[in-house]
């Protein structure tokens, strides 16, 4: 949030925005006289962000089912779009840039977080690696949507500027994933990852055992001596202002 500097009395855009609560850090800076707009392209996923933000009190917000790649709000609607590890999911970002760089207004901003590379973030690739690895799945398609499709920075940086944005900030931001134990780790990412969630459906014990294992092994050094896991990983922040017409 820090990045896109809300003010007070601003509208403020959150695309993907989940369960809503980076957008909710900036609704409490845009004060009674501004909104945010708090948007995902899944229904269930508003519904989730209009219970939490029912919790937090927050009542200076409008929610929205919004696809990113056709944001049904008129040009020059907002003074701030936020998209944290959404804009690497759609299937073309290039046009999801473009639709944000229309719905802000002249010297509006734009801050998008992505993934860095699947290297760097040993806590949501183990699983997928070791499913490659015993020929449960194919190699991911790097040019499909996904948490890594935008790992690039300078590709991240060409696509941005082509959609009419000047280029401000993009920063390596490091993060550390923290659990007690694998068994906390494997039970997360499988609420997490679709893509383990049917591959576990569909293999027998013995495969999703060896799965596993495979997964566990590319995590050992993060073990601690009380069998806590702390795996660090690595993502990007961008910070865009929308160039003048």
């Amino acid at each position: 949030m820090t990045l896109l500097a809300p003010v007070p009395g601003e509208t403020v855009l959150e695309l993907a925005a989940g369960p809503g609560d980076t957008g909710f850090l900036a609704a409490a800076v845009l004060g009674s006289a501004g909104l945010l707009l708090s948007s995902d392209v899944a229904p269930e996923m508003v519904d989730a962000a209009r219970r939490r933000a029912d919790e937090l009190g927050v009542e200076n917000v409008e929610f929205r089912v919004e696809d990113a790649s056709a944001i049904d709000l008129p040009d020059d609607a907002v003074d701030g779009v936020i998209c944290r590890f959404g804009i690497m999911l759609v299937p073309d970002p290039e046009r999801a840039l473009s639709e944000i760089a229309r719905v802000l207004r002249p010297q509006g901003r734009a801050v998008l977080a992505v993934w860095a590379s699947s290297d760097a973030n040993d806590w949501m690739t183990a699983a997928g690696r070791s499913a490659v690895e015993l020929g449960f799945i194919e190699p991911p398609d790097p040019r499909a949507p996904g948490p890594f499709r935008l790992a690039d920075p300078d590709e991240l940086r060409q696509l941005v500027i082509g959609a009419g944005f000047r280029v401000e900030t993009l920063e390596d931001v490091g993060v550390l994933w923290r659990v007690p134990s694998l068994d906390q780790w494997w039970a997360t990412t499988r609420d997490l990852s679709q893509m383990l969630t049917t591959l576990v459906e569909r293999l027998a014990t013995e495969d999703v055992k060896a799965l596993r294992d495979g997964a566990e092994r590319r995590l050992a050094k993060y073990v601690a001596a009380d069998e806590s896991l702390e795996v660090p990983g690595l993502a990007r922040a961008l910070l865009a202002v929308r160039a003048p017409s």
